[in-house]
């Protein structure tokens, strides 16, 4: 019986793997963040910013380690997109609601933002053969990919480095009708909006 339950382990490819990892990091920045609401701890809002970085890299090696052992699958593609969607999607809008950005036009533009990503990541998996060439690989990105949602994660580990959280985030908070607003989540918004634009197209190395 214990081994039925494991079949679908043994169907994952080295690559795979990686990706799990990736998808691991994200959750570990998710629970960090969490852990900082709690606590208090800016210790725990870096570890979880520090991940992300570590799941960019995983995410990078998984495609590497799939091209290289020319071994590609739809539970691959399909895995990896839905651990882009917690390490670059939903991580990145949970590390922004931990540093101050709590207004309800804030969760507004954080919802966007993971739904864009979801949105480019979906379109992604259904055109990649339509935007692959004669070698079967695909060209470019039409909208930037999730993965530079790292960018932001950045610039909030800047902020949390020196302080610029919470009541001290950079460019304060406005109040428009019954809800907060923080100007510094307009960050999140360009983001999702380039992620899922049609006209920008990115060379895919």
């Amino acid at each position: 019986m214990p081994r039925r339950h494991f079949s679908m382990l043994r169907d994952f490819h080295l690559a795979d793997w990686f990706t799990l990892a990736n998808a691991f990091c994200g959750t570990g920045a998710i629970f960090a963040a969490m852990r900082f609401l709690q606590e208090g701890g800016v210790r725990d809002l870096m570890i979880g910013m520090a991940l992300i970085p570590l799941a960019f890299i995983f995410d990078a090696l998984d495609g590497r380690i799939a091209r290289w052992r020319k071994v590609a699958s739809t539970l691959g593609r399909e895995l990896d997109s839905l651990a882009d969607v917690i390490s670059f999607g939903v991580a990145p809008a949970a590390l922004g609601y931990a540093c101050g950005l709590q207004g309800g036009w804030d969760w507004i533009v954080l919802s966007y933002f993971v739904g864009c990503g979801v949105s480019r990541l979906a379109r992604y998996n259904v055109t990649a053969e339509q935007l692959a060439g004669d070698d079967d690989k695909v060209k470019y990105f039409e909208g930037t990919p999730i993965p530079t949602s790292l960018l932001i994660v950045i610039l909030l580990a800047i902020a949390a480095y020196g302080s610029h959280i919470g009541n001290d985030l950079w460019f304060g908070m406005w109040q428009l009708g019954p809800w907060q607003f923080h100007p510094l989540v307009l960050i999140y918004a360009i983001s999702g909006s380039l992620m899922i634009s049609k006209t920008l197209r990115i060379p895919k190395w």
